[in-house]
């Protein structure tokens, strides 16, 4: 016999454990493995015996090989502690479950574990997602790759190592990684909300509470509507209002209309002041107006302020990118007098006043107005964003052309 140096769990799972004397120990059942490694480390085994099951320290087995079938041997029954170590049962936590494939940026299942021995220990390497792993389970696997070598033919494979996948399915039950979801903030928020979406909602509220609350605010603004429903119906109710004060008014009015008026009331008085009230009078707007479609982060000027003045004041801002596509120019009143390029204040003098390179010729829309009016404008100019005035001509906001877009493909994708 040959001890084995690479090994897929199921060629040993369920298998006979023998004594050093050939006696029958009982059935090996699962591998227990610690995380705070690199990679996954195997550091006991469940052994299912006639007295019941224990929990053994892996150093005293060895897996050997002969004429394709793995023997498993138990030198001697030591007990391993698993109070205060933070661990995997790869039959109950891993296989079978959903991971995350990183590369491919898709939810796939695993269908069987590949482990590595090396000298100081045994480790889980990868995981095989393949139609393969699954047969192989099934103890098809090598009989059907037979048959269909002499016709060029061959199961399909997939395997994917442990440092590209980020385990996903069991966080709900306590358990934490070393790498603590840290890969899925490499993942931009449109993939991450399509891999999100096809997670069940246990999962769904993990993969959502382990990550920093900006991260997960943009993922919530990707998720369908009725994933973002469930999401913010099943987070606790602090970590919700935090998710939603980060986004953007207009995106929060939005998620929040598919809630039912209670959860919305203790989601707007969970939140800070200033953006609860900013999301209630948005809400107050009729469906299918400007207004209610509108974002009301936007950045104003005096038209007697110098262009250092402003470029002072955006530095303190740091305003999104979205955001400073237009600068606008109130008077007192805050009304809409007229429009500033980010461009014209870059290439202008500090000491310039605004009002000398301001553009009076400015287009806009009312918040009354219906949104067939946006689609209008799309088509005729070529605007990245719009202002959006009250019948007083007061500012009260801006539509992001951007967002229209996003809109009308959502709004397809939906009738699809």
């Amino acid at each position: 016999m040959v001890k084995v140096s690479t090994f897929y769990f199921s060629r040993i799972f369920g298998n006979k454990v023998y004594s050093p004397s050939g006696s029958t120990i009982g059935k090996l059942m699962d591998l227990v493995v610690e995380v705070d490694y690199k990679r996954p480390k195997v550091s006991a085994v469940r052994l299912k015996t006639s007295g019941g099951m224990l929990t053994l320290d892996y150093s005293r087995f060895t897996i050997e090989k002969t004429l394709g079938q793995y023997r498993i041997q138990c030198s001697d029954l030591v007990d391993y502690p698993l109070d205060g170590k933070n661990i995997l049962y790869l039959s109950k936590n891993i296989q079978d479950r959903q991971i995350i494939d990183m590369n491919g940026r898709k939810l796939v299942r695993v269908n069987d574990l590949r482990l590595s021995t090396l000298a100081n220990g045994t480790y889980l390497i990868a995981v095989d997602v393949g139609f393969e792993g699954l047969l192989r389970r099934l103890g098809v696997a090598k009989p059907l790759k037979i048959l269909l070598k002499p016709f060029g033919g061959s199961l399909p494979s997939r395997m994917i190592l442990w440092d590209d996948v980020e385990a996903v399915d069991f966080g709900h039950a306590g358990i934490r990684l070393s790498k603590d979801y840290s890969n899925l903030e490499k993942l931009h928020p449109s993939d991450l909300a399509d891999i999100i979406e096809d997670m069940d909602r246990n999962t769904q509220i993990a993969v959502m509470s382990s990550m920093d609350e900006e991260k997960a605010a943009d993922v919530l603004e990707e998720l369908e509507p009725d994933i973002q429903r469930s999401v913010l119906e099943n987070l606790p109710l602090d970590k919700a209002a935090d998710l939603l004060e980060k986004m953007p008014a207009d995106e929060a009015a939005d998620i929040l209309d598919e809630l039912g008026d209670e959860k919305v009331e203790e989601l707007l008085q969970e939140m800070q002041g200033d953006a609860s009230d900013d999301i209630r009078e948005l809400m107050e707007y009729s469906d299918n107006t400007v207004g209610s479609f509108m974002s009301t982060d936007y950045i104003s000027f005096n038209e007697n302020q110098s262009v250092g003045e402003a470029i002072q004041e955006l530095r303190r801002l740091k305003p999104e990118a979205d955001t400073i596509y237009y600068l606008y120019i109130v008077n007192a009143a805050d009304q809409l007098v007229a429009t500033v390029s980010l461009r014209d204040i870059i290439v202008a003098e500090p000491e310039t006043l605004l009002r000398q390179i301001m553009n009076v010729n400015v287009l806009f829309v009312q918040d009354e107005d219906k949104m067939a009016i946006l689609d209008e404008i799309i088509t005729k100019y070529s605007l990245l964003a719009i202002p959006v005035v009250d019948a007083g001509k007061t500012m009260q906001g801006v539509v992001i052309i951007n967002d229209v877009m996003h809109n009308l493909v959502r709004n397809r994708r939906r009738r699809m």
